[in-house]
């Protein structure tokens, strides 16, 4: 039972917006407010509801497209070991109960939520998914916004340049991201007419656009001494693996895709982390330093 629940919620997902989003709450909580483990409690709460219910509702209006391709096949309610109906209803409390907690604790916070919620599940799945091949890039927007949700938990400045900078390196991480998988399951994406870039312009053009915002996405994160401040961890964390996600997508690109898939894909998501985690460390080490 719990392997049908957390398949429906996609837990793996989950946890990664999580940590996504405790990366902004962290980057904007002020030293001088005392800390309230019920405040931060509170926030993994909602936004873990909110991305759980948010994400199985997705798998209820996608079923029947699920149902078409074998990677998603097996998924719960598009393989029938749940209704619609049931995962419908769980999915609606879950998001509801999400943004009741997000509201209590954070106005804004909660109408991001809302903004992720209709961003993701009826502009994108509805209508940029099915009919535009770039339907990654502002899908994008819904991706990203848990770290601005995380951010606004204690700061109603949202568009502070170290907001601004999570924002952007966890928006230009999907495409590489995303787009590594369609490469991988273009087949897949094939068969349930859904309109990927490898599926509509081929292999040559994605890997491409690919490279592209893998540069900017690298750039971004070099270019962080300019969005927040940075200390020796930039140095010794972010430029680093930097060189390492050029070497893998180079190595990825050389071989047209078909050597070198997983760890690129693994490096990418690996990166996103290191990016998103090194502002936190650089704010917060002086507790540790201080410590001993």
């Amino acid at each position: 039972m719990f392997k049908v629940y957390s398949n429906l919620t996609k837990f793996g997902i989950v946890i990664f917006v999580i940590l996504a989003g405790l990366a902004g709450y962290a980057v904007s909580y002020r030293s001088e407010i005392p800390f309230q483990i019920e405040h931060l409690l509170q926030f993994v709460a909602g936004l873990y509801l909110l991305s759980s219910g948010s994400l199985a509702l997705n798998q209820v209006q996608e079923y029947k497209l699920d149902q078409k391709m074998p990677r998603t096949a097996k998924r719960p309610v598009a393989s029938g070991k749940i209704t619609p109906t049931a995962a419908g209803v769980l999915a609606v409390s879950f998001i509801y109960a999400g943004l009741d907690l997000l509201f209590r604790a954070s106005p804004l916070a909660a109408g991001l939520g809302v903004a992720t919620v209709i961003l993701y599940n009826v502009v994108y799945t509805y209508y940029l998914k099915p009919k535009w091949i770039y339907a990654a890039v502002p899908g994008a927007i819904p991706g990203a916004l848990p770290v601005t949700i995380g951010y606004a938990m204690n700061s109603d400045q949202i568009f502070n340049s170290d907001s601004i900078y999570l924002f952007l390196i966890l928006f230009l991480w999907q495409m590489p991201h995303f787009w590594a998988l369609a490469i991988r399951y273009k087949d897949d994406y094939a068969e349930g007419s859904v309109p990927t870039l490898p599926v509509a312009l081929g292999l040559d053009r994605t890997l491409y656009q690919m490279g592209m915002y893998t540069l900017v996405y690298v750039g971004v994160a070099l270019a962080s001494p300019f969005f927040i401040l940075t200390s020796w961890f930039y140095i010794l964390l972010v430029v680093p693996t930097s060189v390492w996600v050029l070497l893998e997508y180079k190595k990825y690109h050389n071989s047209r895709g078909e050597k070198g898939w997983l760890r690129f894909f693994m490096w990418i998501n690996v990166s996103v982390l290191i990016y998103l985690f090194v502002p936190v460390i650089d704010k917060w080490n002086f507790l540790f330093i201080n410590s001993n």
